[in-house]
């Protein structure tokens, strides 16, 4: 049984409502590419003041069609759109796209109209409004008034798209298109007052004629939903390359905790797509580029690559910016160099890599032959061949060569095109070599090239502590904050709880050493920024020391505090963050980094998403740059990473059990003591949902 998703990819019968006879405009653009493009269904214009458009009957309502189309398109503006959609609803239509704008993206009232139009719909599908359509090159269905599709010479590939925006849909068609570069499906959301992206990503997963999929996004409305489209796909071997506008930070919320400012909304998303194993898009050209080069299906199983050039500057080039992305352009094996000497008759074996040819690459018996001899290589796994200048009175010679080459193996093989040469790139793109006009490019789509890591099983949560079930809302104090910790087994130095410097002094006495003081207030997030700590006390001094701070709490006009805490202060270990951080659309993430007062200074964290899986934690440890002062660095001891380890995967378990009820928590810092001496909670805050 086909579902309302399969409608709009392959439908019988296509109404469209407020069709125009003039196919210049917008209204006459649909049915004009639907029999343009080859669609063999019934196409059912729907126009009052008009008999026929384009040799089709034309009928003056939704009620008058013959029978319930599939899907329709409804073309008229944002007053009259309901009241279609409501009319196809009626009719029994599996699916319509709204093309208007004027809904949830035009304020408060645009809101309560997509509302409407959704309540409208009832049972049926919607895709909109505020969207271009669908378009299915593959089989010349195309539902979309999208000036792009002008160009009857579109490439058909496996490449198929998911947009939120409609105008970004149209562009990477006509950029992809004019490079080569074939489509299968397209479709843009527009306003997802129904269907979304992670519904496209998912029918995409599942659809025998999409290779790759690629994916503008600029909100997810369920993080869940996306999970589980991105986990189909990479179930079923098709890449998902993510475009994820909006990467400043000036959209991120404001927070209490240090946490909260260092994670971010983009790294957030960062987080998302790696976790699911996506592979994010950091230009909007890599949305068309990334694609270009999976599509092909040939992967890297190193990073090692060859470079086959004519033109040496240009290879140097192509090298020098593969070192930059982390991949080795190594020496040339010895038996591969006599390979390529013995083309050129020379007597010395080539290892010089870039490979340089010369002037002998213009032969294509001679580069086809060094293409060859470099992909057998046991040495190399993927390789470049730069398309010079001299390619430009003969395309022909390098496309014929350079496929030559790649029939002879299945590693990776691009094409640089050096020159500005868009028909070279062009034809090489549709004979199935991806084909680049920048170095830095061919850098970015080999490292792409390399296959992600096995996604990791969950990691298993434990059961909620009686604490967790009896906690007060909004901002907890410190004592608070570090009994929810212990009860996930994250604690703290010892400490005691006071209200009179009598008392501090006396706690003071008892835990001896050095000593910490801080004020205990729900009301104060950062103690050290109003005076609220005082650190390498004696016990003598404790006192003395609560009577100023409570004075000077006061000058400032704070509320009175719940009491005071006297603390062992912790000397020796490596000082680290570790949080908790609630985004509103993405839910808990977790943040590890070097810590202390300059946490957001140093930049040097990594974040995850809730639910954390098996390994996460360690490499959330791997992936920062105080990792080699964790591992012991030039002869000073190891830290404890084991037990900073055991300590993020804590916290997540603090994250997993209370859910919704925790909007943010922090220890900072948290004391990596010497290997096998654990941890130390030093600051504990906790902030729970109001």
């Amino acid at each position: 049984m086909k579902t309302p998703l399969d409608m709009l990819w392959n439908p019988e019968s296509v109404a469209v409502v407020g069709a125009s006879a003039d196919p210049k405009k917008t209204g006459g653009r649909p049915v004009e590419y639907l029999i343009r493009h080859g669609f063999e269904g019934d196409i059912w214009p729907i126009n009052p003041r008009v008999d026929e458009i384009a040799g089709r009957p034309c009928f003056a309502t939704v009620a008058d069609l013959p029978a319930a189309p599939d899907v329709a398109i409804v073309l008229l503006g944002v007053e009259r759109a309901e009241a279609a959609v409501r009319d196809l609803a009626a009719k029994g239509c599996k699916l319509a796209i709204v093309l208007a704008s004027g809904y949830g993206e035009a304020g408060e009232e645009g809101r309560r109209r997509q509302e409407a139009l959704r309540d409208a719909a009832g049972k049926m599908r919607l895709l909109g409004p505020n969207t271009i359509g669908a378009m299915d090159l593959s089989r010349g269905i195309v539902l979309s008034a999208s000036g792009a599709l002008e160009d009857e010479d579109i490439p058909k590939g496996g490449v198929s798209v998911a947009s939120q925006s409609g105008g970004i849909l149209g562009a990477l068609l006509s950029r992809g298109a004019a490079r080569g570069i074939g489509f299968c499906k397209l479709a843009s959301t527009g306003n997802e007052a129904d269907l979304d992206i992670a519904d496209l990503i998912e029918f995409y997963a599942d659809d025998e004629a999409t290779t790759v999929i690629a994916a503008y996004i600029e909100g997810i409305r369920s993080v869940e939903k996306f999970r589980k489209a991105a986990s189909a796909a990479r179930d079923a071997g098709k890449p998902l390359v993510v475009y994820k506008v909006g990467r400043s930070e000036s959209g991120a919320r404001a927070a209490v905790s240090h946490t909260g400012a260092m994670a971010g909304e983009d790294r957030a998303y960062d987080a998302l797509f790696r976790q699911v194993g996506a592979l994010r898009a950091e230009t909007f050209g890599d949305l068309l580029d990334l694609p270009a080069m999976l599509t092909g299906r040939r992967r890297m199983k190193g990073n090692r690559v060859a470079v086959l050039t004519s033109t040496g500057g240009a290879g140097s080039l192509v090298a020098d910016n593969c070192g930059m992305v982390g991949l080795d352009v190594p020496t040339i094996d010895m038996a591969t160099g006599r390979t390529l000497a013995g083309l050129l008759g020379q007597d010395a074996p080539m290892t010089a890599n870039p490979v340089d040819v010369t002037l002998a690459g213009v032969e294509p018996a001679i580069m086809t032959a060094a293409t060859k001899a470099l992909l057998a290589s046991d040495e190399i796994d993927g390789v470049v061949v730069v398309v010079g200048s001299s390619a430009l009175a003969r395309p022909d010679v390098a496309v014929d060569a350079i496929r030559a080459g790649a029939a002879a193996s299945d590693k990776p093989l691009i094409a640089y095109v050096s020159p500005h040469a868009p028909h070279i790139l062009a034809l090489l793109n549709r004979d199935g070599i991806p084909a680049f006009a920048a170095p830095e490019t061919c850098a970015t789509v080999l490292k792409a090239a390399i296959p992600m890591p096995q996604i990791a099983a969950p990691l298993k949560v434990g059961s909620a502590p009686e604490v967790a079930g009896d906690l007060p809302s909004g901002a907890l104090n410190e004592a608070e904050a570090r009994d929810l910790f212990e009860a996930f087994g994250l604690f703290g130095a010892e400490s005691r709880v006071v209200k009179t410097p009598e008392d501090a002094t006396a706690a003071a006495d008892d835990l001896g050493g050095s000593i910490v003081l801080k004020v205990l207030s729900r009301d104060i997030a950062h103690k050290s920024d109003v005076g609220g700590v005082r650190v390498g006390l004696v016990p003598h001094q404790v006192g003395a020391a609560l009577t100023e701070m409570e004075k000077s709490l006061a000058a400032q006009g704070l509320a009175d505090p719940e009491g005071y805490l006297v603390q062992a202060m912790v000397r020796g270990g490596m000082e680290m963050i570790l949080g908790l951080r609630r985004d509103p659309q993405l839910g808990l993430l977790i943040l590890l980094g070097a810590g202390g007062v300059q946490a957001e200074l140093a930049g040097d964290s990594t974040l995850r998403l809730l639910p954390l899986r098996e390994g996460d934690a360690r490499n959330m440890v791997d992936e920062l740059r105080v990792k080699q002062l964790l591992k012991g660095y030039r002869g000073k001891p190891a830290h404890d990473i084991d037990a900073l380890v055991d300590a993020v995967e804590a916290l997540a378990c603090m994250g997993e059990v209370l859910g919704k009820q925790l909007e943010e928590a922090e220890i900072n810092p948290l004391f990596v003591l010497s290997e096998g001496q654990g941890v130390i909670a030093a600051d504990a805050l906790v902030v729970l949902k109001n």
